[in-house]
């Protein structure tokens, strides 16, 4: 669909789709630091060491948070998206990491695959239930660590 307009960016929408200027979707890479702080070398450096300290500490909390209860993964990208105001090798692993997570989410709502997975998972189910059942019969309600000797 023609919009008129020849200025990136522009949105055009045809048949449910939404299009966006690839240019707008991928921003360049490299330091999003203020202008002032880019012009000063020493300014800089500072500046980029201390947004990696501050990712290094949020990635090290999420490393923490995997086995203990929290959101390690949400945390863990979000210190890679602190080094990723700064860093292109950040910003490429964000990149790789997003693209990853759409070509699965797109997968996974493929009908023959989450057809699949109901199946599967109901399977499962029924398998669990039998062993319950199974369980039950033997040994009634009682917890494993009550049985007595049989």
């Amino acid at each position: 669909m023609n919009t008129g307009s020849h200025e990136p960016g522009e949105v055009a929408v045809a048949s449910g789709e939404i299009k966006v200027d690839r240019a707008q979707s991928e921003r360049a890479l490299g330091s999003r630091a203020p202008a002032f702080i880019k012009q000063r070398r020493v300014l800089h450096l500072s500046w980029q060491v201390g947004v990696f300290i501050v990712g290094l500490a949020v990635v090290a909390t999420g490393v923490v948070m995997l086995p203990l209860p929290g959101p390690g993964w949400v945390v863990i990208f979000g210190g890679m998206a602190i080094w990723a105001t700064e860093f292109v090798w950040a910003q490429l692993v964000l990149r790789w990491t997003k693209r990853k997570v759409t070509e699965a989410a797109q997968r996974a709502l493929d009908p023959k695959v989450r057809r699949r997975n109901i199946i599967l998972t109901t399977i499962g189910l029924v398998i669990m239930a039998a062993l319950v059942a199974v369980y039950v019969w033997k040994f009634g309600f009682e917890m494993p660590w009550k049985i007595k000797d049989q």
